[in-house]
């Protein structure tokens, strides 16, 4: 089975990935360590008087994000739960079967009839159809003509989809 995770998660259940992206902002929180902790930076002379920063650990994927970008509490836990999203989508890995692929409906309904991919990083399926493209991607071996292939896209439209956010295309290339 192909799982990439952070060290110490190899033993968890890879399958349980989708779920994850589909809980609500709530469940997921729920399934996750919140630590808050004052953080240093811009936000001026009222900057450190409070815990807003939030740090998540997601502990059944391994997964830990933060945010301290904002003075907001309940701002910096939105832009977490976004955050620890997206790293899942990034970073756990399932088996992907390129011959005869089982798409996911989130991935389906953004794929349109010329062979688009159209699906920004604000749509609430952004997490799934990102996770599906990196395991495609994974099980072609990097071949973007391969994984687009069994994806049902252009090979054009995989790069650009790739390309288009710097954390999946970082998640890419390392």
């Amino acid at each position: 089975m192909v799982v990439e995770r952070e060290p110490g998660t190899e033993n968890r259940e890879p399958s349980a990935r989708d779920g994850w992206l589909r809980m609500s902002d709530a469940a997921l929180l729920k399934a996750c360590r919140e630590e808050r902790y004052r953080a240093s930076g811009p936000g001026g002379q009222r900057r450190n008087k409070v815990e807003t920063a939030v740090r998540l650990r997601h502990e059944p994927s391994g997964v830990v994000v933060q945010s301290e970008d904002s003075r907001s509490l309940q701002e910096n836990r939105r832009r977490t739960v976004r955050r620890l999203r997206e790293r899942i989508a990034t970073n756990v890995r399932q088996r992907f079967d390129l011959e005869n692929p089982t798409l996911p409906a989130e991935f389906a309904k953004h794929v349109s009839g010329d062979r688009r991919l159209t699906v920004n990083n604000r749509n609430p399926d952004y997490a799934i159809v990102v996770a599906v493209v990196l395991d495609a991607v994974t099980a072609a071996h990097a071949v973007y003509a391969v994984a687009a292939r069994s994806l049902g896209l252009t090979t054009s439209q995989l790069r650009k989809f790739l390309e288009a956010d710097r954390e999946v295309w970082r998640a890419i290339t390392k």
